[in-house]
């Protein structure tokens, strides 16, 4: 049998990352407090009591999965064979919409390694099925190709003191690769699952202005087939259930501009996006739910001598909750109004929109979460901690399946230059995805 039950309490391997982590977590708690603001003295006892608990609880389930002694052997001597595919993959260059060599590159490693029936499919998906023939039910395991930089030549990679450097290597070349190798698994020994499909898949479109194109292609081919959802993205020991939408736009601005001297005086295309701007920063947030907003990028003008007629800029508004992003949407549209009667040309232009989840069947849902933790713990020797975000989840949360978004790797800097992931973070990345697509063997 591929799994075994998990009958003792073995050792867990990854403990130095652990306890790193765990020191990081009673200092700044980003998933509780929010990204970089620390929990007061009783948040963190409050916080450390419930991760104690969970360790408590873990440690009494004797229901928990894990590989066998045989695969996991297999994938240690495959070890070195996965970090050189980090390697080669996370030097390819995969802006979002322009992920064609990655997806070329692993459909052509997948069918070296004996899968069959690999794709490419109209999204950029690398699309590979296991025993989806028929009407069965479908399990998705993901992990995507694109990255945030826009780079189009090869991405610089360093290894130096244990870690590996290289744009995107975290989000989300490691889990990648993580799939990848379980993929190969599955080929070499050419497993089926015991009842239900499995489709592997290398997405594009996950980061910003790919409007998670390729997770909605899978849900539009697949539809209502598919009873789980599992996406390998980002590093450490956040993970993700609940879907946190956004709706994204670009904003331009046109004015009648003109010289600097001799025009003086005409409308300022810059000083208008300026004040609108400045507009939309002093809306409050509503109070239901996680909400966030953003200007992003601006760009405009022609010279230091010319008064400006085009300015733009990408804002975007997030919330977990869909009843504050229409909140949101109104304050926007009420804004954009306003600087419309005073005879300026705005032009709104939707860029992206991504939804908020709706509930899912409380069974299916903490049979997933419950199934990924003990995973997650047996192979990062620590527990995985729930909250909300933006992934390829937000897709299958809004029509309701189960799903869970975790990472396969452990690091930090993520949409970075500087992004970084441990080394010995790829071995037992490979054997989380493996102990969770190989559950259905």
């Amino acid at each position: 049998m591929p799994l075994q039950k998990n009958t003792t309490n073995k050792s867990r391997p990854h403990l130095e990352h652990a306890q790193m982590r765990s020191a990081a977590l009673y200092e700044t708690d980003t998933c509780a407090a929010g990204e970089g603001k620390s929990l007061p003295v009783n948040g963190r006892c409050q916080f450390l009591e419930s991760v104690v608990y969970w360790l408590y609880q873990t440690g009494r389930r004797s229901d928990s999965v894990e590989l066998s002694q045989e695969i996991l052997n297999d994938l240690q001597a495959w070890e070195q064979e996965a970090i050189d595919l980090l390697v080669t993959l996370a030097k390819i260059p995969a802006p979002s919409n322009q992920e064609e060599k990655r997806a070329e590159f692993c459909k052509t490693w997948l069918e070296a390694q004996g899968a069959e029936g690999v794709l490419i499919d109209d999204a950029k998906n690398v699309v590979y099925p296991v025993g989806c023939e028929g009407n069965c039910p479908i399990m998705v395991f993901m992990a995507h190709s694109d990255v945030v930089f826009p780079d189009l030549e090869e991405l610089p990679l360093r290894l130096e003191g244990g870690k590996i450097y290289c744009p995107g290597i975290g989000d989300d070349t490691a889990n990648a690769v993580a799939l990848l190798m379980a993929a190969k698994y599955i080929a070499q020994h050419h497993m089926k699952p015991k009842d239900c499909g499995l489709l592997l898949v290398i997405n594009a479109g996950e980061e910003g202005l790919g409007n998670l194109k390729g997770a909605r292609k899978i849900i539009e081919t697949y539809g209502d087939r598919i009873r789980e959802f599992v996406t390998f993205d980002s590093a450490n020991d956040h993970g993700v259930n609940r879907a946190v939408g956004s709706r994204r736009y670009q904003v331009e601005v046109d004015t009648e501009g003109g010289h600097s001297l001799s025009a003086f005086g005409n409308r300022n295309a810059i000083v208008y996006l300026s004040s609108m701007i400045n507009s939309l920063y002093t809306m409050k947030v509503p109070p239901k739910g996680k909400s966030t907003y953003n200007v992003g990028t601006i760009e405009g003008g022609t010279s230091v001598n010319t008064i400006a007629q085009h300015a733009q800029m990408l804002y975007e508004f997030r919330s977990d909750e869909k009843e504050s992003l229409d909140f949101m949407e109104q304050h926007f549209r009420a804004c954009i109004a306003y600087y419309q009667a005073k005879g300026v040309r705005v032009t709104v232009t939707q860029v992206g929109d991504r939804p908020c989840g709706i509930p899912v069947e409380p069974q299916a849902e903490q049979a997933l979460t419950a199934r990924v933790s003990a995973a997650y713990e047996t192979y990062f020797g620590t527990p995985l901690v729930y909250g909300v975000g933006s992934t390829d989840c937000n897709i299958p949360l809004s029509q309701g399946i189960a799903s869970v978004c975790v990472g396969c790797c452990v690091g930090a800097g993520a949409h970075t230059r500087e992004e970084w992931i441990y080394r010995d973070s790829v071995l037992p990345g490979v054997k989380l995805a493996c102990a969770l697509i190989l559950h259905h063997m």
